[in-house]
């Protein structure tokens, strides 16, 4: 199908299609989406949840602590936001039984920059997804069943065409009394139409704003007279209205209404008899108009509290179910952001070298986070992305500690998604030679743009704190570990070797043993053995070693059992990996040579230097970044 045809049969689906008031009610008796709510039929275009059990994963385990939790395909690009996605769902979900949150406004309360329009822009599209039933030619879509009186008609529709009697709830609009006025009482003359909802005609879906405090009214809610049609009708005739207003466009379907709080009190009002009762009065004096659908307004925190401080607005205060949208707390969930957004940019091919994405996710997840005392905030940003800190900060605490202390409100505050974007605009465009990214350049940047922001001078010493601290001195670590797997030729036979010895000492040892040496001879008792090992963990913080030699031979032991007898690779147990690493790359003096792009001394050293480039390279690196990134280390390792 070539492109034009696809775009004809999406127009050629979506139009109305016509019957009868009679052959509505039949399909009622049939199919039960007929009359569904506009609740009901948002969860049927959010669909059924991917049910994940989170003790079956260690790191997911750990952040959920062992819960079942539910993500929704519907809204698989919003990383991190599990507990707010669950929050809606349930809304919607109590709002299609019939429960009090279906009288009630949905408000998404969040920082700037956090995601709340984003959400509201994935709700519009799903609602467009599922057709519903109105009658023709109404100017506010509304449902066939408010032509019938729930009182007297409503035990009728429900014995003979299965329509519950809470389906009957909303009041005829005044277009549709005048009408049936002119019809003389026959309802039969009614056409109803299947249409689908649709943000480009604002067909049950309409968006708000708040206008100037001064002149906006009501009106952008529930419409006006139009002047233009006087001359033909008296100013109460339902066809002298024009139903232009949010509610009017979104009967039936879903009304966005965006920083809803900035806008004048008087003009929310009418959302109160919306919700509660299922229609509005207009500005002239014609009867209600029906209102049967979702009203989703966001804000941020500061409107939020303004407005709920003020005692005149309880009444209000009562109608409102609040889903707190905080920032991601997650590095990994934030660098996923990251990812989503460069790959709807011109910049989703530029070259991004390894960590540049993750030191920035740190960095904006740091500022988010609130200290807690007697622990590093370092650490707690590691045990909120679900790492086990056992073995390396005994300090640390479970993440529901973490959380207990910081109250409810964490997340609301720091730096927004929208920052560390244009952050990283600027990390990308910084050479004039070459379109791409690196974390020396994210580090100038955000010390740069750190100075522009006039933040607070307390504000700006902690994030400056978090660069100098933690940031800097492990991208050195992490830029040291790069080069030197780069450089060594028999990088993994060099680990394999030092993990094999380290399984053996540590065995021995546990085992209280000597243990002779095969190639020297040399026989080494538990102290001598004891000192070999801490050479190896020293370096690397090992907090207690006497679990950790437990555990290593333990899981060597097992993975004996699966592997005929021999050990496993020393690159298959994280924990004792990164201990190999600290030792592997402790010298640094043997790599100049090799990696320093100075003029070589011999072709052995050239060739040797080429290859560390490739490998560099082949790493996910440019040639120029290795060349910057090599000479930052150099000389960053030479002022330590």
């Amino acid at each position: 199908m070539s492109i034009f045809d696809h775009v004809q049969h999406r127009f050629e689906r979506t139009l109305q299609e016509e019957m009868s008031l009679q052959e509505y009610l039949e399909l009622c008796r049939e199919d039960p989406t007929a009359y569904a709510s506009a609740s009901e039929r948002m969860l049927r275009a959010i669909g059924e949840p991917e049910v994940i059990d989170t003790a079956k994963n260690p790191r997911l385990s750990r952040i959920f602590s062992n819960k079942l939790i539910r993500r929704y395909p519907a809204f698989a690009e919003f990383h991190g936001m599990e507990e707010a996605i669950e929050q809606i769902v349930a809304y919607f979900r109590h709002a299609s039984q019939g429960l009090e949150e279906r009288k009630q406004i949905l408000y998404l309360l969040g920082p700037v920059g956090g995601g709340k329009s984003s959400i509201a822009e994935r709700l519009k599209a799903l609602m467009e997804q599922i057709p519903f039933y109105a009658i023709k030619d109404s100017p506010v879509h509304e449902s066939p069943l408010g032509l019938f009186s729930p009182e007297e008609d409503g035990e009728t529709l429900e014995s003979e065409y299965n329509i519950p009697k809470r389906y009957m709830r909303s009041v005829m609009s005044p277009w549709a009394a005048k009408r049936l006025r002119e019809y003389g009482g026959d309802i039969s003359r009614f056409r109803v139409v299947k249409v689908y909802p649709s943000r480009l005609n604002q067909i049950a879906i309409s968006k708000t704003e708040p206008g100037d405090e001064n002149n906006q009214d009501i009106s952008s809610l529930v419409g006006k007279v139009d002047i233009r049609k006087l001359e033909l009708y008296s100013q109460d005739d339902p066809d002298a209205y024009s139903f232009s207003g949010g509610l009017c466009r979104a009967n039936q379907g879903l009304m966005e209404f965006v920083e809803m709080f900035k806008a004048p009190i008087k003009v929310l009002h009418p959302l109160l008899t919306a919700t509660q009762e299922g229609n509005y009065n207009p500005t002239e004096g014609m009867g209600a108009i029906p209102f049967d659908g979702v009203i989703l307004a966001h804000s941020n925190e500061s409107e939020w509290q303004q407005f709920r401080n003020n005692r005149n607005n309880e009444a209000f205060l009562d109608r409102v179910y609040i889903v707190k949208v905080p920032y991601s707390l997650r590095v990994s969930e934030e660098m996923k952001i990251y990812e989503k957004l460069l790959q709807h940019s011109s910049l989703s091919q530029a070259p991004c070298a390894p960590d540049t994405l993750r030191m920035l996710a740190q960095f904006s997840v740091l500022s988010r986070l609130k200290e807690t005392e007697n622990s590093s905030i370092y650490s707690k940003m590691r045990i909120y992305d679900g790492q086990n800190l056992k073995d390396t900060d005994p300090r640390a605490r479970s993440i529901q500690e973490y959380r207990d202390a910081a109250g409810v409100d964490e997340g609301m505050e720091g730096l927004s998604t929208r920052f560390a974007f244009k952050i990283l605009s600027k990390v990308f465009n910084f050479d004039s030679s070459e379109v791409a990214a690196n974390p020396v350049h994210l580090l100038y940047v955000l010390e740069q743009r750190l100075e522009q922001e006039q933040l607070p001078r307390e504000v700006h010493d902690r994030y400056l704190r978090f660069i100098k601290e933690y940031l800097a001195p492990r991208y050195v670590d992490f830029i040291g570990k790069e080069i030197q797997t780069a450089y060594l030729e028999s990088y993994s036979e060099y680990g394999q070797n030092i993990f094999d010895r380290y399984v053996t000492y540590a065995d021995f040892w546990i085992q209280d043993q000597e243990f002779r040496d095969p190639e020297t001879g040399e026989l080494l008792d538990r102290q001598a053995l004891n000192e070999e090992l801490e050479k190896i963990e020293k370096p690397a913080g090992i907090s207690n070693p006497k679990d950790f030699r437990h555990e290593v031979v333990n899981f060597v032991l097992r993975a004996r059992a699966q592997n005929e007898g021999l050990n496993p690779s020393w690159q298959s147990y994280e924990k004792l990996k990164g201990v190999i690493e600290h030792k592997m790359f402790a010298n640094t003096e043997e790599l100049l040579p090799v990696i320093s792009f100075n003029a070589k001394a011999s072709n052995d050293d050239r060739r040797k230097h080429e290859d560390f480039v490739d490998r560099m390279v082949a790493r996910g690196y440019t040639e120029k970044q290795v060349r910057l990134l090599s000479e930052w280390y150099l000389r960053v390792r030479k002022s330590q």
